[in-house]
């Protein structure tokens, strides 16, 4: 299981929202600085959300963006806002290794699978952002901000095996709060679709959470907080 450390910029900073609510932030400090440490701790890979473009609808970190793939080792798997052809396009310019795509994945999931095809299915990856609604998941949009009305479930089938590879589920209600795991979910999911390489996010709060995540058969795991708050170090995690 790959471990994907995470940085959320939101106005230049490095920072992690509770429940993905922007009015609960805590800065962390530089996020070029906290990329290169990644990197240097040994990440192959390395999660980065550009808050300011989830919330805006178009990618807002170009400028940063290329200071962060220059001084990282590590491949950058880039999100937030991307919500157009030419967006992935540009993001793939700037040196990114793969583009998440959130909103439009749900609400556009013909046109998204026209874009797996044309740029291959290793280098995009839909990040599908659950609430529980009764005893389901609906699927969240806007920077996590909006229901979708849609079903995790559904979501998913707009995808026949094949036309995605890497999906990014991420519990919002267990997002930035060290809650731990959705493992039920990561298992079902898993199990549901063995076609897909399922990134899970949301809770990990230590090295007892990652082994859960490993047995679900997810083929990922992001952490954020925990990291940043000496839950757990990365050459731990890496070492897992």
């Amino acid at each position: 299981m790959l471990i994907y450390p995470a940085i959320d910029i939101l106005g230049g900073k490095c920072v992690r929202l509770a429940l993905g609510k922007f009015d609960d932030v805590t800065t962390y400090g530089d996020p070029v600085e906290q990329c290169a440490a990644f990197s240097e701790q040994g990440a192959q890979w390395i999660h980065i959300v550009d808050l300011d473009g989830a919330r805006e609808g178009k990618p807002m970190q170009h400028n940063l963006l290329r200071r962060l793939t220059e001084g990282s080792k590590a491949k950058i798997q880039f999100g937030g806002g991307v919500r157009q052809f030419a967006h992935v396009q540009a993001l793939f310019d700037a040196g990114v290794s793969r583009v998440i795509l959130g909103s439009a994945a749900v609400q556009r999931p013909a046109e998204v699978r026209e874009w797996t095809a044309s740029f291959g299915v290793e280098r995009l990856c839909c990040a599908l952002d659950v609430r529980p609604v009764g005893g389901s998941f609906e699927v969240v949009v806007r920077g996590w901000t909006a229901g979708s009305g849609v079903d995790l479930r559904d979501a998913l089938a707009a995808f026949p095996v094949g036309t995605l590879k890497h999906v990014l589920v991420t519990d919002v209600s267990r997002d930035g709060v060290l809650a731990g795991p959705n493992v039920a979910l990561m298992r079902a999911l898993a199990a549901e679709r063995p076609d897909l390489e399922v990134q899970a996010s949301g809770g990990v709060s230590s090295l007892q959470d990652l082994r859960a995540l490993r047995e679900t058969g997810a083929k990922a795991a992001i952490v954020g907080r925990a990291l940043y708050e000496k839950r757990l170090s990365l050459e731990d995690a890496l070492a897992l």
